[in-house]
């Protein structure tokens, strides 16, 4: 391993036990024999790729789908190959899972075997919430999860929460967020419902009975507020965390920092080069390789990723960056939203506020390309 800055990688577990309603990702039905292959497929793949890239890796995520469903056995074998081919020392090392089967025996094994991080796909805590969320778990086997993850060894626990979804109530919403308060989970991933066409929830989105816009806006920011008081800090448009607790790999992303995916959907950065996986399953055990996505990392794809976060876009990580401070014409244009309260702008830079964050793609072009005097 050479010194160079470690990257992030991404391994995609395409298997689930059945499709939520509102759920876009590629994903397919768990099967044995197509998931050992999968598995064997991996393997060889890592050696293949540190190959290429002889760097060290420093957070390892599995996401999905349903990791879980490839098992502890599986899973071992993949941490145990990636940390042989990319070191992975001192690394964060996450695995998704859902919490509609009996876990424990589970999350002792990939505890064992070097993972550190969960992040368990909660979504609400309301059972009635949960039906219409088609999702195959009870608030009791989320709260069983946690305990058994904590019991396991794991102190590192994020939990999933969907906002605006069918007849959610600030008085549910609530409910759900204390949860997660008493569970004393470290970090909270709380994401607006994004109806996508091609799911089930799009085709048939008229007869949904979810929150109007500015409802939607009210409870996010409910969200926030709720989250903060029980000291889940903001960092991200959707992230909330104790302090230290910040998730390592996803912070790459947004950092526009480098990172390898592997697994059909997967997407790369890796030395300015974006590309990704076609979502084909067949095709990526038979060897299919990734398709070029154009070149990456440059000013206006990194201010846009900075401005997810609440940290913002600084002078400090433009010089590190670039080489020089942030253009003087993108903080005089963000003051002009300074009075509405969606930007705070300082000396050396500025950020998005959480209503801000709620117009982010608007703020975001608006700034960035609005000439101002």
């Amino acid at each position: 391993m050479n010194n160079e800055k470690p990257f992030g990688l991404y391994i995609h577990v395409p298997f689930c036990d059945g499709k939520c309603p509102y759920c876009d990702f590629y994903s397919l039905p768990a099967d044995g024999e197509g998931m050992e292959r999968y598995t064997q497929t991996l393997l060889e793949l890592l050696p293949a790729y540190a190959q290429r890239y002889p760097r060290p890796a420093d957070t390892l995520y599995f996401g999905g789908g349903t990791p879980s469903l490839l098992g502890a056995k599986r899973l071992g074998a993949l941490i145990a190959r990636a940390k042989e081919c990319f070191g992975l020392d001192g690394a964060e090392i996450t695995v998704e899972v859902n919490p509609a089967e009996d876990l424990s025996g589970f999350l002792r094994g990939i505890r064992a075997a070097g993972a550190n991080r969960l992040s368990i796909g909660l979504q609400s805590a309301n059972e009635d919430e949960l039906a219409l969320l088609g999702r195959r778990h009870t608030a009791k086997q989320a709260k069983k999860a946690v305990r058994d993850a904590q019991s396991a060894g794991f102190d590192n626990i994020s939990l999933d929460l969907m906002l605006a979804i069918q007849r959610q109530t600030k008085e549910s919403l609530l409910r759900s967020i204390e949860f997660c308060a008493d569970a004393g989970v470290q970090h909270v991933s709380a994401y607006l419902l994004k109806i996508e066409p091609d799911t089930v929830y799009g085709k048939r989105k008229e007869t949904l009975c979810i929150p109007d816009d500015d409802a939607a806006s009210d409870l996010y920011l409910f969200a926030c507020e709720e989250l903060e008081k029980r000291g889940f800090r903001q960092y991200e448009i959707s992230n909330f965390s104790k302090p230290g607790c910040e998730s390592r790999h996803n912070l790459k992303y947004w950092r526009c920092e480098e990172y390898l995916g592997i697994g059909p959907a997967a997407h790369s950065f890796m030395e300015g080069k974006r590309f990704y996986y076609k979502r084909n399953f067949s095709e990526f055990l038979g060897g299919a390789q990734p398709v070029p996505d154009g070149d990456g990392g440059g000013f206006e794809e990194y201010a846009m990723l900075a401005l997810r976060l609440t940290e913002g876009l600084t002078d400090k990580g433009c010089r590190a960056r670039f080489g020089g401070k942030l253009p003087e014409r993108l903080l005089r244009a963000a003051r002009l939203y300074e009075k509405g309260g969606l930007t705070v702008c300082g000396d050396g830079g500025f950020y998005f506020t959480p209503r801000g964050f709620l117009v982010s793609n608007m703020l975001t072009a608006e700034i960035l390309y609005t000439k101002t005097k």
